[in-house]
């Protein structure tokens, strides 16, 4: 028997239901998943939906159990990752080890880092790099900006030892949320395909080409 320890947020909540973002590989192939809200309350949550690509799964729970004062519960709102900068001060909380609702800081390193991993987050090619301490049990937990909005969902570390060395990755919360619209919306993610291969344009391509340009350069097209 195996168990998982993860971290999430509340994006929608009503006085019957909510709905909590993580990240799948927290609650992949699980039989049973328990919810832990900051005052100890523990809630069966059921997946709603998944994206393996971008690593963001959404759970729902039912609320209705709860006294009727506390059935709503608090949410957060989206930021704009775009308007992020390096240097920035951001906010990480999460259940590292099982702690629950620890608190970190740290600057923005680094907002276009491509981690080149090909079995997850295939669809994110540029993380959020950041200082905020983050170990394992911080994966699907929030990281905002100063006015306590999400900018990314933590989602890995750098770690040679296993702890934590002050690198950590979040995914940026302009493709978090927009996967997670289209998760609540259709219960499933909906991408558009555009039928071609790429790849860099070197030096040498270009010179044969008779091209002085950098970029890319279309290698195949599918058929049809």
């Amino acid at each position: 028997r195996v168990q998982s320890l993860g971290s999430g947020f509340i994006i929608i909540s009503n006085e019957s239901e909510a709905f909590i973002v993580t990240n799948y590989h927290v609650i992949a192939d699980a039989k049973k998943i328990s919810i832990f809200l900051n005052d100890k309350t523990e809630l069966d949550a059921t997946s709603h939906a998944h994206d393996e690509r971008t690593d963001i799964a959404i759970l729902k729970v039912k609320t209705d159990s709860l006294p009727k004062e506390k059935r709503k519960l608090p949410t957060l709102e989206w930021g704009d990752s775009k308007k992020v900068r390096v240097g920035e001060w951001v906010l990480a909380i999460g259940n590292p080890f099982g702690l629950g609702s620890t608190v970190t800081n740290g600057i923005i390193s680094n907002i276009s880092r491509d981690l080149m991993t090909p079995n997850r987050n295939s669809y994110v090619d540029s993380f959020i790099q950041h200082s905020a301490q983050i170990n394992m049990g911080n994966s699907g937990g929030c990281l905002l900006d100063m006015s306590g909005k999400i900018i990314g969902i933590n989602s890995a570390i750098f770690s040679p030892s296993g702890g934590n060395v002050g690198i950590g990755f979040a995914i940026p919360s302009d493709i978090a949320k927009k996967t997670v619209e289209q998760l609540m919306q259709h219960g499933r993610t909906k991408r558009g395909w555009l039928g071609v291969r790429i790849q860099n344009l070197t030096e040498d391509m270009a010179e044969s080409l008779g091209l002085k340009v950098h970029g890319a350069i279309v290698g195949s097209v599918t058929p049809d």
